[in-house]
């Protein structure tokens, strides 16, 4: 097989929660150039098909599916109902910024719930499936949170320090079972979700100014690392954290 031929997905299938915008939607577009067949979940039926009719105007197979990932037995219908799954990309997250003397039950819950519980069960109905076959790939998105604290994100940095603890421990348990477990864990990117903190100039210029790289991610810059750790040219890869921050945290 020819290097290049190690980064190919074809015939492979590729699941992406949250996958309808921002990073997920982005992950999904790399993963679907890159020859894998593609399904992406979301909550929104009307937003699950326009980004499933972006994706297929780009000639692309993809396919989508109503998804809450906090709701534990919907994730075991729809993710068991797809048949084979080859590579699974957690995506799905919420983030909400507030003071921790404020954050109450419910806050904290839904946020834990849709980063760290409902990333565990996919993985989980997907590696039954994976464990059979003896092959899989799992990637969860971690976050700058997983290493360093950000003031008014405390049950975020939870979900997604927890993320990276889940994303060490998988990859150990079922590495016999030959499936790969890795995390990516973007830097600072502008999305919808992220959107508030871009309208602060100071913040942005602050924050640019610790960036080593001079500049924000951009979305496209996602692709690589989903589709390498997604591909055979990583086969000898598990267990890993792949921050993509513009060398935000080596300059820490």
């Amino acid at each position: 097989m020819t290097v290049m031929a190690r980064f190919s997905l074809q015939g492979k299938r590729a699941v992406v929660t949250g996958g309808t915008r921002g990073i997920g939607f982005a992950l999904a577009c790399a993963l679907a150039e890159a020859g894998a067949a593609v399904t992406i979940t979301g909550r929104q039926p009307a937003t699950l098909a326009t980004a499933v009719a972006a994706l297929r105007a780009q000639g692309h197979q993809a396919e989508g599916r109503v998804l809450d990932v906090t709701q534990t037995a919907a994730i075991r219908h729809c993710l068991s109902d797809l048949g084979e799954v080859d590579i699974l990309i957690n995506n799905a997250g919420m983030e909400q910024i507030c003071p921790s003397l404020d954050a109450d039950e419910a806050l904290w819950q839904s946020i834990i719930d849709t980063n760290l519980r409902g990333a565990f069960f996919c993985a989980q109905t997907v590696a039954r499936g994976m464990a059979q076959r003896q092959g899989g790939t799992i990637i969860n998105l971690c976050s700058l949170t997983s290493a360093v604290g950000v003031p008014g994100a405390a049950a975020y940095g939870s979900s997604k320090s927890g993320l990276a603890g889940l994303t060490r421990a998988l990859s150990t348990e079922w590495a016999a079972q030959g499936i790969r477990v890795n995390g990516i864990a973007p830097g600072y990117f502008e999305t919808e979700m992220t959107a508030v903190f871009y309208q602060d100039e100071a913040w942005v210029r602050g924050m640019q100014a610790r960036i080593p790289l001079g500049r924000f991610g951009e979305l496209e810059d996602l692709a690589g690392a989903v589709v390498f750790l997604s591909s055979p040219a990583a086969r000898y890869i598990t267990g890993q954290i792949l921050y993509v921050d513009g060398g935000y945290l080596a300059a820490i």
